[in-house]
């Protein structure tokens, strides 16, 4: 059985304008799927990648984007237990194909979103927010008392980020592209907020932290900052380099570490932080209860209907957005 939906597709790789709504067929569910309808698409970077075909491999054309989303389960494939028709929920990762009204998603990327949980918070903030819960609590170990400085500090995932690190009790420095952004951030729980607009957050870091630099830096913007974090660290730290938004990092030359001092370096991805089922779980539980209890509080989303998600990438590219991006259907 098939039905028609509205669903974003692009056939070319390049900028948002290959962005277009389009009637396309959907399926009955097979072995392992579940079928949802969505309440709210989730927006993000790796969508951007894969549209510009710059990010791992080029999806193959004609294609949709998204890969994070929560709605409602309306049919259930031969092979799935766990799931039942009515049952909301959430997902991060699986094939690209979540802005579109409805989809066919394997039943083991769904979590089952807890009540009290609108669905637009959840959508606004699970693939953030597992990104947020790995960078802070698996893929480095923290210690209370460390200082770490978080790029892009007011974005989706750094609002998450520098709120559950406040929690952890460490000492965030943020930076920010403007006044605004510092304020947000500030209000997120970083303890210093530096606009790399104005200042060298290079030059902030050494004079914050007296001369020592930071045990950690977590790095999502890329070309414009990777080898000045690296000279923000302490001998022995680690650079974090989870995104490009502004260009891919240049070929790095290994000894460079350990001239600046026996550095260590890792490019994480979500897709093997989430890739067992447990952990994926534990990692969503841990996520949802810091949601409820108020560890992290996700920011009102910028919200766009389905039909205008070229115009979303638009925006958050140019960085003209705060926090989370939301597509409506």
């Amino acid at each position: 059985m098939t039905h028609t939906i509205p669903a974003i597709r692009f056939s070319e790789y390049g900028g948002p304008d290959v962005l277009s709504l389009s009637n396309v067929g959907l399926s009955a569910p097979g072995p392992g799927e579940i079928q949802i309808r969505h309440a709210a698409i989730g927006v993000n970077y790796i969508d951007i990648y894969q549209r510009k075909g710059v990010f791992g491999p080029k999806l193959p054309l004609p294609n949709g984007l998204g890969v994070e989303g929560v709605g409602e389960i309306t049919m259930v494939g031969p092979e799935v237990s766990g799931f039942a028709v009515g049952d909301r929920v959430a997902y991060v990762g699986g094939p690209p194909g979540g802005y579109a009204t409805h989809r066919n998603l394997p039943a083991a990327r769904a979590l089952h979103v807890p009540a009290g949980l609108d669905s637009d918070t959840v959508a606004a903030s699970v693939f953030k927010g597992l990104t947020a819960e790995y960078l802070t609590n698996r893929c480095i170990s923290l210690r209370p008392g460390d200082t770490v400085l978080l790029h892009a500090a007011a974005g989706g995932v750094g609002s998450l980020a520098s709120q559950w690190l406040k929690a952890l009790g460490v000492t965030v420095i943020g930076t920010v592209g403007t006044e605004e952004k510092a304020r947000i951030a500030r209000a997120q729980g970083c303890d210093h907020a530096i606009v790399y607009s104005r200042d060298d957050f290079r030059d902030e870091v050494m004079r914050i932290t007296g001369g020592k630099g930071v045990r950690v830096v977590y790095d999502s913007v890329g070309a414009d900052t990777f080898t000045r974090s690296l000279d923000c660290l302490q001998p022995r730290g680690t650079l974090v380099s989870f995104g490009e938004s502004s260009g891919p990092v240049e070929p790095l030359a290994v000894g460079m570490l350990g001239a600046k001092g026996s550095l260590f370096l890792t490019r994480p991805s979500i897709a093997h932080y989430t890739a067992d089922r447990a952990e994926y779980e534990g990692a969503a539980e841990r996520l949802f209860s810091a949601m409820r209890d108020g560890t992290v509080v996700a920011g009102k989303p910028s919200v766009y209907p389905l039909a205008q998600a070229a115009q979303a990438h638009a925006d958050l590219e140019s960085r003209r957005t705060t926090g989370a991006v939301v597509l409506l259907p």
